[in-house]
């Protein structure tokens, strides 16, 4: 029961860490041409584009791969100045500015030879699907001015656009068994094998806007809107994924603040669409989730 424990925090911890992050690398970089090269060294960049922050992470790994999935390894990663790029409703231009610091260091890591055939990746989670909804416009010219930037870039650039929650649940589910070994795992003799009693974790993770649950259930998952179904390794998983916008700790902490100024008589102007109808809702560019009387 201990052992179990300490698995299903170890999970819950590296979910936190590194959600929608060699996930989707594994699932992009599967199809990735390994050109004449197949037992080069290749490298990939993700930007892991949260509600609060946006992270860059380069990895690498053999052209080679097991039943038509890479072994990746994280090589290094670098933290966006400023908040999330869903914060920059008033200046879509700065969002791609705050991008430029992360790619002048993968750029430094990564051979000069390697740079045209090195896929650049940016996923964006529930921030941007919050801002999306208010205003698609916003989200439209945020994801130009940052596609415009990496593409400055001798990279190979390979889209910028919001995930689904359905995306980022399954690949927070992935992350978690990636790094506990229990899709592949490699042997003392050099092998990468599967293991026979790895048990498949399911994932609970918390972010700022939204929360995800994701497991493989014992029976097939009849709702279509939280089906799920990977190949990784030469295994096919079905996996049940919803995601809950609107759940994630700042909102919940926000959801907090409208009910306070509520209740203390004050009539709070929002735009958003986490709070009920019936607030008085008018859009505040400079801050969407910000409060006001």
């Amino acid at each position: 029961m201990g052992i179990q424990m300490k698995a299903l925090l170890l999970g819950a911890a590296m979910a936190a860490v590194a959600c929608t992050t060699i996930i989707a690398l594994i699932l992009s970089l599967a199809n990735h041409q390994t050109l004449d090269r197949p037992y080069s060294t290749q490298y990939g960049i993700v930007f892991d584009a949260g509600s609060t922050h946006t992270a860059l992470f380069l990895y690498q790994w053999l052209g080679n791969k097991e039943n038509n999935t890479g072994i990746v390894s994280q090589k290094q990663s670098c933290d966006v100045d400023g908040d999330g790029i869903s914060s920059y409703v008033q200046n879509p231009l700065a969002a791609g500015e705050s991008l430029k610091k992360c790619l002048d260091v993968a750029k430094a890591a990564i051979p000069e030879g390697e740079w045209k055939t090195t896929p650049v990746y940016l996923g964006a989670t529930a921030g941007m699907r919050l801002l999306s909804l208010q205003n698609k416009s916003f989200a439209d010219s945020i994801l130009a001015e940052v596609t415009k930037t990496i593409q400055s870039y001798q990279f190979d650039f390979r889209g910028a656009r919001i995930l689904s929650g359905m995306e980022e649940g399954a690949y927070g589910w992935i992350t978690i068994n990636y790094l506990l070994e229990s899709f592949i795992k490699h042997t003392f003799e050099g092998n990468w094998i599967h293991p026979k009693a790895g048990k498949i974790l399911g994932a609970l993770d918390l972010g700022g806007s939204s929360t995800q649950i994701s497991f493989t259930p014992k029976d097939t998952v009849n709702k279509t809107d939280s089906a799920f179904n990977l190949q990784l390794y030469g295994y096919k998983y079905e996996l049940y994924t919803h995601s809950y916008l609107c759940f994630g700790k700042d909102q919940a902490l926000r959801k907090l603040q409208v009910y306070l100024h509520k209740t203390a008589g004050s009539s709070p102007v929002i735009s958003h669409p986490c709070y009920h109808v019936g607030y008085n809702l008018s859009l505040t560019l400079n801050d969407p989730l910000k409060l006001s009387k």
